[in-house]
């Protein structure tokens, strides 16, 4: 069977790997051809998506005749075809070479006609990870993988790769605000990827760093329990490429869990962590090494801390061996011990711990994530991706000091992403919002799933579990962002927070307070295509 979206290509785990650490891929290494992709045939659905369009050019570039379309085109389409690559704006299945391999990622429908025609023919079809794992060989791969913090972390470890002079190659699902794009091919050797766990196609890689920002349960509607969600970061591990290193947080059970899984089969392994090597939980020594953050300073719009790597010694104990200090240019814990994790990457890729640490300090974030969207009347509009709990605990934090610099409030405007995530973690939205001081949950952005599959799940499972009178369930999204505008006040801090179209919000809650009533659909944003048409190709996943 030719390996698709349904059935990945299975992974085949290393035997213990421990050893020297892989010496690094010649470079440039992005224009080099490689044997078995010349001439042969690509057709990528979806092609104009930020991370599609980067194997797209990859491919091409090492020697692979490349086709594609795309639902909505954009700037990544457009780029593509100024390149001389064959795209086609639009689906149909007369624009599938019968030769090609057929590349798509989850957001494709099956309905697809193109997909539907590749399928129908027989063609191999394969999910956008397997191409870019096919695309990359030779290179040096970093693959960032977590139930969150992939985009921040794999978005500042390009930053600061391509700072530090190596001008990496890179595929992340957000927009690096400093870089103004999320994917880039580079002449360096390096190539920095998020790896996406909810589908199991982290699993196609054989990187040589990988970085795992935590393990905490998600997209069990796939996963079915949390024991196989563990299982599948082990076998992620064991992905590595002999020698490869796994850069683990310490600060997450379920990450620590796996640096000593990982540890133990013979694995390179550092972890980090706000703890000092010798008080990691558990008390005993993880691998080669361990990165210890310590917070210095924490100010509204910044972090000051320091990076100390110590490696073990089996006679003395934990022996420092690199200290650098580290000034952020964006504020909060998480986003520091993110740059924990990218600094011991950057180490093992060869950049000087201290130049690696000045260059992650230039980092200012990533699209929506904590993206100020403007200010009307004296309320400051955020935009943010936080779709999971926790990710909501960690943005109402850092919300919490910009909030209080303000002398204001917080206010959220939520819009929960799945009905299967939200039926998982009801209970733990609902406590995470409590820590706003007004809350309104809009109806839930379906992506894949249906309404029909999940009978009485919708906002109203959130709000109804909340104490008090701090939140209410407004269905429609523009009747929802015009009540969170009237809720505001002068000094506070309003958040549009989710994964699907709350994004578009900000706008009508802006043109709300600025000008009183607004109408219409809010501009700021494509809307999702229709059924069959790729719906969601942006996003890549």
């Amino acid at each position: 069977m030719s390996p698709t979206p349904d059935h990945p290509q299975a992974p085949t785990p290393h035997s213990a790997q421990g050893g020297a650490p892989v010496p690094p891929a010649p470079g440039p290494g992005g224009a080099e051809p490689v044997r078995g992709l010349e001439g042969r045939a690509f057709h990528l659905i979806g092609a104009g998506g930020a991370g599609m369009s980067v194997v797209a050019q990859l491919l091409a570039a090492r020697g692979a005749r490349v086709s594609g379309s795309d639902a909505l085109g954009g700037p990544a389409f457009e780029r593509l075809a100024g390149l001389g690559l064959r795209v086609h704006r639009g689906h149909a299945a007369h624009q599938v070479p019968p030769e090609a391999t057929v590349v798509v990622s989850t957001a494709i429908r099956q309905d697809n006609p193109e997909l539907a025609t590749a399928r129908q023919r027989g063609q191999e079809v394969i999910h956008r990870s397997q191409a870019l794992a096919l695309a990359a060989q030779g290179l040096d791969f970093v693959a960032v993988a977590g139930a969150h913090g992939k985009t921040t972390t794999s978005g500042m470890l390009a930053q600061a790769l391509r700072a530090a002079g190596q001008d990496p190659s890179f595929a992340i699902g957000g927009t690096v605000r400093a870089l103004g794009t999320g994917a880039h091919l580079g002449s360096g050797s390096a190539f920095v990827a998020e790896a996406d766990e909810s589908d199991r196609s982290f699993l196609n890689y054989s990187p040589r760093v990988e970085i795992v920002t935590n393990v905490e349960p998600d997209h069990l509607d796939n996963y079915g329990t949390t024991e196989a969600f563990e299982q599948a970061f082990v076998d992620f591990a064991h992905r590595l490429r002999p020698g490869g290193l796994l850069v683990s947080c310490a600060q997450d059970p379920g990450s620590l869990r796996l640096a000593r899984r990982a540890a133990q089969d013979g694995l390179r392994v550092v972890t980090f962590s706000f703890h000092r090597p010798q008080d990691l939980p558990g008390g005993t020594a993880v691998g080669e090494g361990h990165v210890h953050l310590e917070i210095l300073q924490r100010a509204a719009a910044s972090t000051r801390a320091v990076l100390t790597l110590s490696r073990w010694d089996p006679r003395g104990g934990p022996q420092q061996v690199a200290q650098a200090p580290l000034e952020l240019a964006v504020p909060a814990d998480h986003v520091a011990l993110d740059a924990a994790g990218a600094w011991a990457a950057g180490i093992e890729l060869g950049v000087e711990p201290g130049a690696m640490a000045r260059a992650l300090g230039a980092f200012g974030g990533t699209g929506r994530r904590f993206e100020p969207r403007g200010e009307a009347d004296g309320v400051l509009v955020i935009d943010d991706y936080a779709h999971h709990p926790t990710e909501i605990e960690a943005l109402l934090a850092s919300a919490r000091q910009v909030a209080q610099g303000r002398g204001g409030r917080i206010l959220v405007l939520f819009q929960p992403h799945l009905f299967s995530r939200t039926r998982a973690f009801a209970d733990r939205f609902a406590r995470a919002l409590e820590r706003a001081e007004a809350v309104v949950v809009t109806d839930i952005y379906p992506a894949r799933e249906a309404q029909a599959d999940f009978p009485g799940i919708t906002g109203r499972t959130i709000t109804g579990r909340m104490s008090g009178e701090r939140a209410r369930f407004v269905p429609q999204r523009l009747e929802a962002a015009r009540t969170i505008a009237d809720l505001a006040r002068p000094g506070d801090l309003v958040l549009t927070v989710g994964a699907g179209d709350v994004t578009e919000l900000g706008a009508e809650i802006l043109q709300r307070l600025g000008r009183g009533e607004a109408g219409g659909e809010p501009q700021d944003g494509a809307r999702a295509a229709g059924p069959g048409a790729g719906s969601g190709e942006q996003q890549d996943r």
